[in-house]
């Protein structure tokens, strides 16, 4: 290539940079001007994907932009998590998961094509709460008589998860650590399959989310013993908390966090954040969300960015302890 060539070669390469480090560099002052893109970690149908497609629909509508919704469930999150991280850093590629890729994952498989750590939060919109569920014929009429009979029974109760290393199985081993009794883990592939085991008796207990467990609390299939709560449930007034019968520390929720790609600006995801807080606390939404059990939280950035590490300091010490690996 001749020197002349090579400058003019150059000086595109520049230029071409440039653009793309404008664009991501751009700030909130005209975000969005595009279509947006959410990323859901899990299939169409489960509650990620709901608030999702709210969330989306509103954002449209605010902002005037289309907003695309595109389902990447598998590898336990992953897949979904590394598409987003390696997106342009620029607010028009959001992630909407659970925690496990945020906060668990790293510690879970022997390898990650992304850095948990190097993910920027957007907000954390909402949490469902996780309650301790039997079958409705089951012996044990209060979750004191179960945690009694664990500690005095070890290997004799078993419990239903929704997989290896979710939310089900690692409260799980936290209640192991707990109460100093093993029990027998029973993964499934999801929560509908492992709920409706529990219901007909095939196992003894789960740790399972509010939502997907208020339809056979309603059919009189299953009963809540306690709520993995701080406070009482409003949907479930009537079960006490874990820590009125003896294990404050067993405090289990799933929530639901929009993160981008690594060096969005912050303005932007400040920007984004908000709007999310105006959706997801308005009375019409917030209704529609309150009869699958979602609560709103509406955490913006940094606030976001304080529950993943906390979150991932504790679940990880969990993990570690217990010895739970994905393959």
């Amino acid at each position: 290539m001749s020197m002349r060539k090579w400058r003019t070669a150059f000086v595109v390469v520049g230029l071409l940079a440039s653009v793309a480090g404008a664009r991501a560099q751009s700030g909130a002052a005209d975000y969005p001007n595009q279509p947006i893109k959410i990323i859901v970690s899990a299939a169409v149908g489960g509650g990620n994907d709901l608030i999702a497609r709210i969330a989306g629909d509103r954002l449209q509508r605010k902002w005037g932009q289309n907003v695309v919704v595109d389902n990447r469930p598998g590898a336990g999150n992953n897949l979904a998590t590394e598409l987003v991280y390696r997106s342009p850093p620029d607010g028009y590629t959001i992630l909407v998961s659970p925690p496990a890729s945020l906060v668990v994952n790293k510690a879970l498989f022997k390898e990650l094509r992304f850095d948990p750590a190097k993910i920027e939060p957007v907000a954390i919109t909402s949490y469902i709460p996780n309650v301790l569920v039997v079958n409705a014929k089951s012996p044990f009429k209060t979750a004191r008589e179960l945690i009694d009979f664990a500690k005095a029974n070890p290997g004799k109760l078993s419990y239903a998860s929704q997989g290896t290393g979710t939310t089900g199985h690692l409260t799980g081993a936290l209640f192991e650590a707990l109460t100093g009794a093993k029990q027998n883990h029973v993964p499934f592939g999801g929560a509908a399959p492992a709920l409706n085991d529990v219901a007909a008796g095939h196992v003894d207990f789960m740790f399972a989310d509010i939502g997907t467990t208020m339809p056979l609390l309603d059919g009189g299939l299953v009963r809540i013993l306690a709520t993995l709560t701080k406070e009482p449930l409003a949907v479930a007034p009537d079960a006490p908390t874990i820590a009125s019968v003896g294990l404050p520390d067993l405090l289990s929720d799933t929530w639901t966090a929009f993160t981008a790609p690594p060096g969005t600006p912050l303005d932007v995801r400040e920007k984004m954040a908000a709007a999310l807080k105006e959706i997801i606390f308005d009375p019409e939404v917030a209704g529609r969300l309150a009869k699958i059990g979602v609560v709103p939280w509406g955490l913006g950035p940094k606030e976001a960015a304080d529950v993943i590490a906390r979150e991932t300091a504790r679940w990880t010490d969990v993990v570690n302890k217990a010895g739970i690996r994905v393959e």
